[in-house]
């Protein structure tokens, strides 16, 4: 859980300070969409690599390498350098990817007979943090005169504290076994409905807390209410990343509950789109879905998949295609607002992503285990 209160601050942080950002560097939207677009990317470029090397070198010992690797791209965005501020932002997502794909293979080794509480509780944690870096990230820069190098930064003393607590566990090796015959994933069809439910909460997830700020700053607010409203809606998150896959745990099928959270979603979209009252509420259903989808994508992989293997395997190819595919979305929407110069136009094709995701959820959130 520590280890993955890291996974999202160095990414979310990103978001409350674009604005003070585009105008150091002189980007534009789209440009510095890149930004949260380069760590996604890497997160599932990363990912098919994971499984062979938690199998070379143990899972424990791959998170502190990947801890380590993380700490430097934080610091490599210190350098006051444009190329070294995305390179670091590249090596970020490489480290944090390689943790995506381990870590579910970890609960279910481990915990595979409370995989509902556990996958609550590391999704849950994954959004604490997010909720954090959203709420703290303004707060911090006051603190250090507006630097904004500085305050993203910062958020590797959070990483710090991980890697030493970690240290008791490289006197643990335990490999994950991975079968060396090949298993076409690639043509399973609950493997790629998990994908596209991975992709698609993703894409909503990055793209919308990258933005929102941005959004809410041109509807007249300020950075503190901008930053304020998206801590909320981390929250919100937070608690639904932590409540459904409990709920949904006690189930055999997922369905009902998987269509339900897709359904709150669309309504915050609607609500955000049709007037400017009440924003936070519709933030708040909006964040509700990812928050929540985040936790039902690893709970399908620990339930639809028949050993750790598989779930490595299966996490290694939704997160490698679902993070590619959700990498294009801060720029792509970033562009849109350029060229329709309306934030509601951009908006409302993000929401359209809920349609692939409530359709993958038909099968992913079935009672099925996967063949291979």
């Amino acid at each position: 859980m520590l280890v993955a209160a890291n996974l999202r601050p160095p990414v979310v942080s990103v978001a409350p300070l674009v604005d003070d950002i585009m105008t150091d560097i002189g980007f534009s939207s789209a440009a510095a969409g890149l930004l949260t677009t380069l760590p996604v990317l890497f997160f599932g470029l990363s990912a098919p690599f994971a499984p062979r090397i938690g199998a070379r070198f143990g899972i424990e010992r791959t998170i502190f390498g990947s801890l380590i690797v993380l700490i430097a791209g934080m610091c490599l965005r210190y350098l006051p350098n444009t190329v070294t501020l995305l390179v670091g932002s590249a090596v970020i997502g490489a480290a944090i990817g390689v943790c995506n794909v381990v870590l579910p293979a970890l609960i279910k080794r481990d915990f595979a007979h409370r995989s509902g509480l556990m996958t609550g509780l590391y999704s849950m944690t994954l959004s604490g943090g997010a909720a954090i870096a959203a709420a703290l990230t303004i707060p911090i820069d006051e603190r250090v005169d507006g630097n904004w190098r500085l305050t993203l930064t910062s958020w590797s003393l959070l990483a710090v504290v991980a890697l030493v607590v970690w240290v008791p566990q490289l006197s643990r090796v335990h490999r994950v076994v991975v079968d060396h015959a090949p298993v076409s994933l690639w043509r399973n069809r609950i493997a790629w409905s998990v994908t596209v439910f991975m992709g698609a909460q993703s894409l909503i997830f990055y793209t919308f807390s990258a933005w929102l700020p941005q959004y809410l700053l041109d509807h007249g607010r300020t950075d503190g209410q901008a930053g304020a409203i998206l801590a909320i809606g981390q929250v919100v998150a937070l608690l639904s990343s932590l409540l459904i896959p409990i709920v949904a745990g006690r189930f055999a099928d997922q369905r009902l509950i998987t269509l339900s959270v897709v359904g709150v979603c669309a309504v915050g979209f609607i609500g955000l789109l049709a007037t400017d009252q009440v924003v936070t509420l519709w933030v708040m259903l909006i964040m509700f879905g990812p928050g929540a989808s985040i936790s039902l994508a690893l709970l399908f992989m620990v339930l639809r998949s028949p050993s750790t293997a598989v779930t490595g395997q299966v996490s290694g190819m939704a997160q490698s295609v679902g993070y590619a595919v959700a990498a294009f979305g801060p720029i792509l929407i970033g562009a849109l607002h350029d060229v329709t110069g309306s934030w509601n136009v951009a908006m409302a094709v993000l929401g359209l992503a809920l349609l692939p995701q409530g359709l993958a959820a038909l099968l992913a959130a079935k009672n099925v285990t996967m063949r291979v």
